[in-house]
């Protein structure tokens, strides 16, 4: 694979003033090479416009100056054009259209390759939604909980570690001050994968995780993929998000191994433990019908005795939650 282009002198000029705190004259002189249509200085405005903060938050027009970049030849916005043209996010949503890109793509890039692969053995229509229909085990009726066996295949399991196996952080809260420190009810180490680096294969995946949950694509959190060694955990806690408008109300799980002992994901209130085998989902409910917390799905995940543990995370709201 080829480097990337060295960054423009004056988009280096920018990152050392907004590093020094002086992010009004960073922005002009990202901003006088937007208007010039230099493709790196469209694809930082765009991260910028993603997050917000330097500038207000635009996911919108994030996308749009991704999508300039990239017909520029800027490669990474190239390919987050094609993200998020496959999984609709701030934008209309094409999905034979990203996977004609991913095939260009995947002609020069091996991780696009691999996706490409991926998605040519799963069996979806022509949306991208799985065609395979589900029927999920009852486990417990409250709070409502139920389990998958091999919703995702051995090969998924295994290009979803693959894909963020150098971006592992650990799991921090802010405490009282604002300052980042350790949580201490998760101590597992967790990566994201973000709207924009979900790719089309990530993506169906999380279609069909919206297929057996009942729920639709939007409603859910970004991907988030959890690593628990070394006795780490996750102690007992609710996922219900107090004084949320857009609740949390259901999860969904999928142990992507389960070659480590301990980690079984435990519902202490109703002495119920559950440890999946590889590609198995575990989906249950966190609110009752009223919006409140159903105080039964308080639960943990163990601390793992041996091996590692690594469980793809998916955190469902009431109601539309991509941008």
């Amino acid at each position: 694979m080829s480097k990337s282009p060295p960054l423009h002198p004056l988009l280096q000029q920018a990152v050392q003033l907004s590093v020094a705190g002086r992010n009004a004259e960073a922005v002009l002189i990202i901003g006088r090479l937007v208007a010039e249509q230099h493709p790196q200085a469209l694809a930082m405005m765009a991260e910028m416009k993603w997050r917000g903060g330097m500038v207000p938050q635009d996911p919108v027009g994030a996308r749009e100056m991704w999508r300039r970049a990239g017909d520029l030849g800027h490669a990474q916005a190239a390919t987050t054009t094609t993200n998020l043209l496959a999984n609709g996010v701030a934008g209309t949503r094409d999905w034979p259209a990203a996977l004609e890109r991913l095939r260009q793509e995947a002609r020069r890039l091996p991780q696009r390759k691999a996706a490409l692969q991926l998605i040519e053995k799963m069996s979806l229509d022509g949306r991208g939604d799985p065609v395979r229909q589900f029927a999920p085990e009852v486990l417990a009726e409250r709070p409502d909980v139920r389990r998958v066996e091999r919703l995702f295949t051995a090969a998924e399991c295994d290009y979803l570690r693959q894909l963020v196996d150098k971006e592992y952080e650990p799991s921090v809260v802010n405490d009282a001050s604002g300052r980042p420190v350790r949580d201490p009810i998760r101590t597992s180490d967790g990566a994201s994968i973000h709207w924009m680096i979900e790719d089309p294969a990530v993506h169906a995946l999380n279609r069909r995780l919206a297929a057996v949950s009942a729920t639709a694509y939007e409603q859910g959190e970004a991907t988030l993929i959890l690593r628990y060694k070394g006795a780490q955990e996750y102690k007992p806690h609710f996922d219900f998000v107090r004084s949320e408008d857009n609740q949390r109300f259901k999860t969904v799980l999928v142990y992507l191994n389960h070659d480590y002992e301990g980690g079984e994901t435990y519902f202490p209130e109703i002495d119920l433990k559950v440890k999946g085998r590889k590609g198995d989902a575990l989906i249950f409910t966190s609110a009752l019908p009223d919006r409140s917390v159903d105080p039964l799905s308080k639960h943990a995940g163990l601390p793992v005795t041996r091996g590692t543990k690594y469980l793809f995370t998916k955190w469902i709201r009431e109601r539309k939650w991509v941008p």
